[in-house]
């Protein structure tokens, strides 16, 4: 692992790092090919702003405890770590130094998955909740934006094998996504490992 080089983004009101070789290419190429046939991967039905419509990913949660997981009115309930995830996890938590208990796995098919303007700041995940997000696949454009001052934004494109880093007040003042594109790009997994007490 070569989680050494990392980049503080410097974010006012935040704690964001960039590791952009969290794992080597090798690694990051069998993680993936294993994670898209492995992971039970699903498609809710989401609620935003009253209209309810199919979730533009697959989704699956995974975790050590029997803690259900609530966002925009889905309640996820975990599927237990299988063999890779728990690798991944393991070499997170040495890197780190940071115990996690859970897994927000995220499939993009391609170019018309996304995800919309957000924060991971539901309650299950406490006040400052750390968020460790994986990329495996093809890179995909990351956008963050202050609540409070329109300002300040930030873009960052999350590569395959990379790490991001979300702690501190960073869910409290900064909204983040990834959005669509008309390009013609690949399949990519995101893993975001979470503390849920």
């Amino acid at each position: 692992m070569l989680f050494q080089s990392s980049i503080n983004l410097n974010l006012k009101d935040a704690d964001v790092t960039y590791y952009p070789n969290f794992f080597n290419l090798n690694e990051a190429d069998t993680y993936f090919k294993n994670l898209l046939e492995f992971i039970n991967w699903e498609q809710d039905n989401i609620t935003v702003f009253g209209k309810t419509y199919l979730q533009p990913r697959l989704t699956s949660f995974y975790a050590d405890n029997k803690n259900s997981y609530k966002y925009s009115n889905i309640i996820m309930q975990p599927n237990i770590f299988e063999d890779d995830l728990l690798e991944i996890k393991n070499k997170i938590e040495t890197g780190l130094k940071i115990k996690f208990t859970s897994c927000l796995a995220n499939l993009y098919r391609d170019g018309n998955d996304s995800n919309g303007w957000h924060a991971d700041n539901e309650k299950e995940l406490g006040k400052n909740p750390i968020i460790a997000s994986i990329s495996f696949g093809a890179e995909r454009p990351f956008y963050l934006k202050h609540k409070y001052d329109k300002k300040l934004k930030r873009k960052l494109i999350l590569e395959h094998g990379s790490l991001l880093l979300m702690r501190g007040e960073t869910q409290t003042n900064w909204l983040h996504q990834i959005p669509k594109t008309k390009r013609i790009i690949g399949k990519r997994i995101n893993l975001t490992f979470r503390i849920i007490a």
